[in-house]
């Protein structure tokens, strides 16, 4: 099978290449993080960048156990590298190696280095890491595969419709979409990323106390994806089914490590009057489709408007939106999205209500230039009314003129 390009991301670690900058590529795991640094490491290998000068470690091997001591890690780069010349060095996972932040740091110092990290939990960017390199790195989010990556994965662009079903179904997990078209492989394929996620990364790594309890809240998100939640709300629901929780401080904390580890990412209110972020009721969205579909044992089907607002959120992310959920008076707008100077606002529908103009009353009455977006997937609703666009949510998700650089 031929190496499909992960374009999006070679183009931003080229523009990055022998830079001062720490490249650091975060991401839910098989989100395909470390296909993206082995994509760039031929990459080097293509331009000539001789082979001894690169040295790719992938801290999850059984073989790099003993480098996850910050002093061996140290030792080991320092033996393997040519003198006055510099050294592109790959570390996958490096928030294994027990600090890990020094032997960076060092090696910014003591050689000249281009340096690529991975990592699987927003940790890697907190805490001494983000004071040691603070303004000498840049995080590059990897995201499981866009709409467009997913059919340049498939090979085909035929009965595309049916495809995004398809894809909204099962999802963009790489090694998903790679494999043979049977549910039932791609299924446990997909419950297999889940359960190494929650049970191991999270569970085991951060020594979770209730199993059932962080079970029980990924479910329960990954079924409310869209609409307003609070740890409090959360609560109430959970003591209604009968469990035994006297406050809602797990219940914070397992959120806060299922946002860390990229499964949720949470996406505040914004008062669009008052221009203020609200604190309340903020809402979640998974990384992916295919993963709640499996956990819940649904497809398509269920709640599909919700679950393209899930897909069309993640979009925004991986164009490099900052986005908020807007509040204006008793309206409320699906995404506020912000790129330097550029605000645009998006309601997303599976289709316009046929007796209400509820999504574009909801933009129609906000008082500035911005543009305004009505994205849906019924093909009769596209069009222009009172100036604000209705689209297709596949072919803005197809946009063959966006620039994700």
């Amino acid at each position: 099978m031929n190496i499909i390009i992960r374009n999006q991301y070679l183009e931003i670690l080229k523009k990055f290449k022998d830079t001062e900058f720490i490249k650091v590529i975060t991401g839910v795991r098989r989100s395909g993080k470390t296909f993206v640094i082995k994509m760039f490491h031929d990459f080097l290998l293509n331009q000539g960048i001789d082979k001894k000068q690169i040295i790719y470690i992938s801290f999850e091997s059984l073989q790099m156990h003993e480098l996850l001591n910050k002093k061996k890690l140290y030792t080991y780069i320092d033996s393997h590298r040519i003198a006055n010349k510099k050294m592109y060095l790959f570390f996958d996972e490096i928030q294994r190696v027990e600090g890990f932040e020094d032997v960076i740091n060092s090696f910014l110092i003591d050689f000249p280095s281009d340096i690529y990290v991975t990592g699987s939990n927003a940790s890697l960017l907190s805490g001494e890491l983000a004071t040691y390199l603070a303004g000498r790195y840049i995080e590059i989010p990897v995201f499981p595969l866009s709409f467009k990556e997913y059919l340049n994965f498939k090979q085909s662009k035929k009965n595309v419709e049916l495809q995004f079903y398809d894809y909204v179904s099962e999802g963009g997990f790489p090694a998903v979409v790679l494999s043979k078209d049977d549910k039932q492989v791609k299924r446990l394929i997909t419950q297999g990323i889940f359960d190494s996620i929650v049970l191991r990364d999270i569970s085991m790594r951060a020594q979770v106390k209730n199993d059932a309890l962080l079970l029980r809240l990924t479910e329960y998100l990954l079924d409310i994806v869209g609409n307003p939640i609070s740890a409090n709300k959360i609560l109430g629901s959970f003591q209604n089914e009968g469990m035994k929780l006297k406050n809602s401080q797990s219940i914070i904390k397992y959120m806060s490590l299922l946002e860390s580890a990229f499964i949720f990412y949470k996406v505040q209110r914004y008062d669009l009057r008052g221009k203020e972020r609200l604190s309340t009721l903020g809402k979640y969205y998974a990384v992916d489709t295919g993963l709640r579909n499996v956990v819940l044992q649904k497809d398509f089907h269920d709640n599909l408007g919700y679950q393209i607002e899930n897909i069309v959120y993640i979009e925004l992310l991986r164009r490099g939106y900052a986005i908020n959920v807007g509040k204006y008076n008793d309206f409320e707008i699906d995404f506020v999205a912000r790129y330097g100077k550029e605000i645009v606002y998006y309601q997303v529908t599976q289709q316009l209500p046929i007796n209400s103009n509820r999504e574009i009353e909801n933009l129609r009455y906000l008082p500035d230039n911005y543009k305004k977006i009505v994205l849906t997937a019924n093909r009769m609703d596209v069009g222009k009314t009172a100036g604000i666009e209705i689209i297709h949510v596949i072919d803005w998700l197809l946009d063959n003129d966006f620039d994700y650089n």
